[in-house]
């Protein structure tokens, strides 16, 4: 790049900078008139105004309808892979093929290693359980519109960012490690999976956290009209990134590795 392309290049970037402080500067805050910031982030977390309607009288928080959609997306994109891109698999695989097999590879190998007894069907649930932790967190970012109960619109959030939803996924969890505790030790399996009582509540908190945090911190840099220009779009992006594969990978790892202790 020469002198002249550096010297243009930063005069627009200072030119950016310069028309966002004017913005912020006479733009009013359009969050004051919803509330304080500690109602803001109360409603991101128990969803009391932000309640949606589905199946005729049901009143129900949005994560439940986000879980709904992620499921049914995952649900058609696994159908046609099954009907349209496995039948064409080759022995030279192409850039599909070899995505997809890599990443049932790397979770396979995950289970594997960590629990070498019994793992077929824990194979198969890692895969799942991260396959659908990362969708589902990735999902907020496309930000689906749906009317609340009060007439006002808001973005469908993580499905996970529900705590009832974190709870139920860390409790499925749990029960599937008991499950390879019983197929391997009998009714001795149990109280080996018992004794980590506190397994499914890390669990479930661990995702209710991670994923509220970035939420959380979101909407705070939204609240702010000072903020609300371009580093929302950054912050939002790499939290939401950073939550879907860390947490994607925590989970499968924790699973698994419980998993081989108590099947052994």
């Amino acid at each position: 790049m020469s002198k002249k392309q550096k010297i243009r290049s930063g005069l627009i970037f200072v030119s950016l900078i310069i028309v966002f402080l004017i913005g912020s500067i006479l733009t009013a805050n359009p969050h004051k008139a919803h509330g304080d910031i500690q109602e803001v982030m109360r409603d991101a977390v128990l969803h009391e105004t932000g309640q949606v309607r589905i199946f005729g009288d049901f009143t129900v928080n949005p994560g439940l309808v986000s879980a709904f959609v992620v499921t049914g997306i995952l649900f058609v994109v696994c159908l046609c892979i099954r009907l349209f891109l496995i039948p064409k698999f080759t022995m030279v695989p192409g850039r599909i093929q070899m995505l997809l097999e890599q990443l049932v590879n790397l979770l396979d190998g995950m289970t594997r290693g960590n629990s070498p007894h019994r793992n077929k069907f824990l194979g198969g649930y890692v895969f799942a359980v991260a396959v659908y932790i990362f969708v589902s967190t990735i999902f907020e970012l496309f930000g689906f519109q749906v009317v609340t109960v009060n007439g006002t619109s808001i973005s469908l959030p993580a499905p996970l960012s529900d705590i009832n939803g974190a709870i139920c996924l860390g409790c499925l969890s749990y029960l599937i490690i008991m499950s390879g505790g019983i197929a391997g030790n009998g009714i001795k399996g149990i109280g080996l999976t018992l004794k980590e009582f506190s397994l499914p509540i890390s669990m479930s908190f661990r995702l209710f956290g991670a994923l509220l945090s970035g939420a959380l911190v979101t909407e705070l840099v939204y609240y702010y009209s000072a903020l609300s220009y371009g580093l929302p779009v950054l912050v939002g992006v790499m939290f939401t990134l950073l939550h879907a594969v860390i947490q994607a990978y925590v989970l499968a790892m924790l699973t698994s590795m419980y998993y081989g202790e108590v099947a052994e």
